[in-house]
């Protein structure tokens, strides 16, 4: 009776009292886009204020997950439940030091690749809605990474998907339309994966909040089929984060796009897909993922190498990104694989890179594009003489990708082959070093024949075009946060390090969704 009387109480504060500014906060980096591609599609005929307004709220959207990042480190897991309902019947929102960082550094690269759009996006794709289907998909990323309860997971996937489907099929080329009805029809597989698994999670705990989700799966023991629904997540998160053998939708699809648009998703959404399996891998089914903790790695070792071989074979600078895409995959899955504390923050400080890493290597390749006139390495040459700058933000984009100091990619990668060395899974060591030497003699090529190589016959004129001042100015600020990264790595890890232990020790986690202990 005093439990029930500690939640009549709880209920009628909820119910009587205003919203606390925390926590609008939280829902803020969700709420924002979904306020400005509603105004986007009002003001749909004055497309000069489209650019203008999509930068503003993408800054607030880094605003606002900065001071939620900052107030996540210092006060722990936060949570809102919609609709005064006590969860886990309402649908909570938490966020933790992994959700809170992962939806920062979304926002900050969707706000460098609007910079890079201004120029990039012309005005038939402003007319047919880059910018509202822009702000839809960072309501669904943002969405994904700060949500409490699995079947809002799934809404934010859906939001995401089809707001990424419009973005790919803009322009009507083609090439295009090929692309995106492989994407869609094989993310609809994993979709629909995820549709069964959750309706088959709900049926067998009868919640689908994380938090209840956390506490009871360590109850429920045999009496439940955990790694019946455990291999349905990974298989359906697996198909959405490009993983080994469900990863061949990604280079089929993602260089048709404008690169702008191919920017956008080789940064951002397979993380959506690595975030959703350290969700659920770790912190629902631990023990399940260490039963197929072998599997796993087999395929974070087969992932990572067939991107990189894959990369190897590629001419088109937006395919090389695209397979490198998927090797990074890989690296993060070896994390999970190896489900420790410090696997697994390798895997996230790799992911927070990845997205930053990705985005800023296929601006890149936009950028030779607007000075080389083209995408192809048979027909670049000569840029390096064209532009020094270019190929100095080349030099330092390749390092971090590959691995290599000073760039972001080496102390998540230190961390993992580390991780691996301790667990005794010398093979996911051996892959991530390999993939990482195919990954630099990959990039290495590229710039060999792009910016080295002098110009020859049938080679395009290194010198006829014009770079985007505003495009250069975004990825070079990209560059610089990857190079803060690299060169001053301790908050970084600091931050992995704190999401890690959140996965593995969910109890600050759920105390905020259920602060008197009870649950469903």
């Amino acid at each position: 009776m005093a439990v029930q009387g500690e939640v009549v109480d709880k209920a009628a504060a909820m119910i009587a009292g205003p919203v606390a500014a925390a926590d609008w906060l939280i829902i803020a980096p969700v709420l924002l886009p979904i306020v400005a591609g509603a105004v986007l599609l009002m003001i749909r005929h004055n497309i000069r204020w489209h650019a203008l307004l999509a930068l503003a709220v993408l800054a607030a959207m880094v605003g606002t997950n900065s001071l939620l990042l900052q107030r996540v480190l210092g006060e722990g897991p936060i949570s809102m439940t919609m609709g005064s309902w006590l969860p886990p019947f309402g649908i909570s929102f938490t966020v933790d030091a992994l959700g809170a960082a992962f939806s920062l550094t979304a926002a900050l690269v969707a706000l460098v690749c609007c910079a890079y759009s201004v120029r990039d996006v012309d005005t038939p794709g402003r007319r047919y809605g880059f910018y509202p289907f822009l702000m839809l998909m960072m309501a669904g990323v943002s969405g994904a990474f700060l949500t409490g309860d699995m079947f809002n997971l799934y809404v934010w996937f859906e939001v995401f998907l089809i707001s990424s489907f419009g973005l790919l099929i803009l322009g009507s080329e083609k090439a295009q339309i090929d692309g995106a009805t492989k994407y869609a029809i094989l993310n609809l597989v994993g979709t629909t994966l995820f549709l069964i698994a959750t309706g088959y999670l709900y049926g067998t705990f009868g919640t689908l909040n994380m938090a209840d989700l956390a506490t009871k799966a360590g109850q429920i023991g045999e009496a439940a089929p955990l790694m019946t629904l455990a291999t349905l997540f990974l298989l359906a998160f697996g198909m959405k984060a490009a993983a080994f053998p469900v990863n061949f939708w990604l280079p089929a699809s993602y260089h048709t796009p404008p690169v702008i648009t191919g920017a956008l998703f080789g940064g951002l959404l397979t993380k959506v897909g690595i975030y959703a399996l350290l969700r659920t891998l770790v912190m629902i089914f631990a023990v399940e993922r260490a039963a197929l903790a072998g599997v796993i790695g087999w395929v974070a070792v087969a992932t990572m190498l067939i991107g990189a071989l894959g990369a190897l074979a590629q001419s088109d600078i937006r395919r090389i990104a695209g397979f490198l895409v998927i090797s990074g995959v890989g690296i993060m899955l070896a994390g999970i694989a190896l489900g420790s504390n410090g696997g697994l923050s390798g895997a996230i400080f790799y992911a927070l890179h990845s997205m930053l890493a990705l985005s800023a290597l296929y601006l890149l390749g936009g950028l030779m594009r607007q000075r080389g006139g083209s995408f192809s390495l048979h027909k670049l040459s000569g840029l390096y003489g064209a532009s020094p700058l270019l190929a100095l933000l080349a030099f330092i984009i390749s390092l971090a990708v590959a691995g290599l100091p000073p760039g972001s990619g080496l102390w998540p990668k230190v961390m993992l082959v580390r991780a691996a060395l301790d667990s005794g899974a010398w093979q996911i060591a051996a892959a991530i070093l390999l993939s990482g030497f195919l990954a630099t003699i990959a990039l290495g090529r590229v710039f060999i024949l792009a910016f080295w190589r002098i110009e020859v016959p049938g080679a395009q004129t290194a010198a006829t075009g014009s770079m985007s001042v505003l495009g250069c100015s975004a990825l070079g600020g990209l560059t610089l946060a990857m190079l803060a990264m690299g060169v001053v790595p301790e908050p970084f890890i600091r931050i992995a390090t704190a999401a890690a232990s959140g996965l593995l020790d969910a109890s600050a986690y759920v105390h905020a969704v259920f602060p008197t202990g009870t649950g469903s």
